[in-house]
């Protein structure tokens, strides 16, 4: 066997094998269809909630306070699904932070849930990076199971109706990004 041969078969293997464990990993998640380009080093998945209604939200803020979705109803709504100890989620607070006071007018309104953290360092970091907007704790994790939280950061764009339009799985990198995802719900 030549070597170039056996490079196509060790990058077809590899190919093979990045996609087996992928499918492995999302057969149990219910999170919509699945889309694999050949060579692509990106795997994009669907979601059922994206163009339904946001599923229920209800709970007590860091603060004490209690809070339900369903009052932000008539206003552009980004949930973000976040944890103190998450290093991408420190990094996005100043994005969200930034885009909640440009877009006021507009009436964005950010809201948070605390996903596998306690209570004690989430208000620190609430803060330290001084979120002005609630964040609902969540220690049974019965809100981020319907909204098929995966892991934080995982972001969820809200329109004026309360229909989900879409979803970052993971960290908003800058605000060109978020304001092109922010587009669909402003309006």
């Amino acid at each position: 066997m030549t070597s170039r041969s056996t490079h196509h078969l060790l990058r077809l293997a590899t190919r093979l094998a990045v996609v087996a464990v992928a499918s492995s990993m999302l057969a149990g998640c219910a999170t919509g269809g699945v889309a694999i380009t050949p060579g692509a080093s990106v795997i994009q998945i669907g979601s059922p909630l994206i163009g339904k209604p946001a599923p229920s939200l209800a709970g007590t803020t860091l603060d004490g306070a209690p809070f339900d979705l369903a009052s932000l109803r008539g206003s552009p709504v980004l949930v973000n699904f976040w944890a103190s100890w998450c290093g991408p989620c420190r990094d996005e607070f100043p994005l969200l932070a930034a885009a909640e006071k440009r877009h006021a007018t507009e009436g964005l309104q950010v809201v948070g849930v605390l996903f596998k953290d306690d209570a004690a360092p989430a208000r620190a970091f609430v803060a330290d990076e001084k979120a002005d907007w609630p964040t609902v704790a969540d220690p049974g994790r019965t809100i981020a199971q319907p909204w098929a939280v995966l892991a934080p950061p995982q972001t969820y764009f809200i329109d004026r109706g309360g229909i989900v339009r879409d979803l970052q799985i993971g960290q908003v990198r800058d605000a060109a990004e978020l304001d092109a995802i922010l587009a669909a719900i402003l309006k």
